[in-house]
């Protein structure tokens, strides 16, 4: 069955309350079981630093207006990706990264509130959107999710994962968030896990990937697929791009995924030159939703976004230098904010 049909199959079954559909058949079970405690031996071995808080304002330099027109407001929610698990300075995570560069790019001060939670899965994210929507005078304009990786190693159904994402997704939008999902990463780039695990979890990873992507647009979302992005990085510089457990992306790693997804950011905020105009030079088109979410999880970096339904915008954006950070002076003791 192809993973078009497949995604199809997992968000039918997410919206219309279908059985757990899995992702795995049990004929792998028992060799992925033997590979996996393999596997563990070597991934995570080291220790992965607590994830630093990054949460406060970004690009002071242009100014805190008085009103909330002059200022934006971005939530980031998910696991210890979108955490920034794996480094030890605020301004090496993600969603510090992303602030600053949307920050750069809006000339316009950015406050980012993180609410990812290490090992959390899809289940986690009511929680951290009811957190995120706490204070109705800081809902945020827009809205990062990263998730999946864990439902993976954990083995929740794929029908419950996406269900949670679409409620996730569906709860933000209503509040008057953009949304947008980096998909599960590629688990078949962790270094230390071997075949037929590493395809296994590459085919698992996929799959969810597109069916994340067929929810997340259905909902009013749009994705950038994080899929093996840092593949060709990480076989060329593991120890570089790896950080000290093994697992989770070093600083320079989460840079490359951030400059993946600052450019969907940007335009979904209106901040970045958006045309009808699709570019065939990199294979961009107009695909159904499910074609489109089968081909964004076999080819990092591209979005999809939603066009006339049930078609979806299949982007290759080009990727951009994050801007360099500088120290800012915190704007509250408890904050630890960089600026562009």
């Amino acid at each position: 069955m192809s993973r078009a049909r497949v995604a199809r199959r997992i968000a039918a079954g997410a919206a219309y309350g279908g059985g757990s559909i899995g992702l795995l058949g049990a004929a792998g079970v028992g060799v992925v079981l033997a590979e996996l405690q393999l596997a563990k031996r070597s991934v995570g071995g080291g220790v992965a630093p607590v994830p630093p808080s990054g949460d406060g304002w970004y690009g002071l330099a242009y100014g805190l207006g008085q009103g909330h027109a002059e200022q934006l407001r971005m939530g980031m929610l998910g696991d210890s990706t979108a955490a920034g698990q794996g480094v030890r300075r605020a301004g090496q995570t993600p969603g510090a990264l992303l602030a600053s560069g949307l920050s750069a790019v809006a000339e316009r001060p950015v406050e980012l509130r993180n609410v990812a939670l290490p090992g959390a899965q899809s289940d986690d994210l009511d929680r951290q959107v009811t957190q995120l929507l706490s204070d109705p005078a800081r809902v945020p304009d827009v809205c990062v999710i990263i998730v999946g990786a864990n439902d993976v190693t954990h083995r929740m159904p794929a029908t419950r994962s996406v269900r949670y994402l679409a409620a996730a997704v569906r709860r933000l939008r209503t509040a008057g968030a953009e949304v947008v999902v980096g998909t599960c990463p590629d688990l078949g780039t962790i270094e230390p896990v071997y075949q037929p695990l590493r395809w296994l979890a590459r085919r698992v990873s996929r799959q969810l990937a597109a069916a994340q992507t067929i929810v997340a647009v259905e909902q009013g979302g749009r994705t950038v697929s994080l899929g093996d992005l840092l593949g060709p990085e990480f076989a060329a510089n593991p120890r570089e791009l790896f950080g000290p457990d093994n697992y989770h992306p070093s600083a320079e790693g989460y840079a490359t995924a951030a400059m993946a997804v600052l450019p969907t950011l940007c335009a979904v905020l209106d901040l970045w030159p958006e045309t009808d105009h699709l570019d065939a030079s990199r294979d961009e088109d107009m695909l159904p939703v499910a074609k489109a979410a089968s081909a964004a999880a076999s080819r990092a970096g591209t979005e999809v976004t939603a066009a006339r339904a049930p078609w979806a915008l299949l982007k290759h954006r080009r990727r951009r230098r994050l801007p360099a950070q500088t120290e800012a002076t915190p704007t509250e003791p408890s904050q630890v904010p960089r600026e562009v």
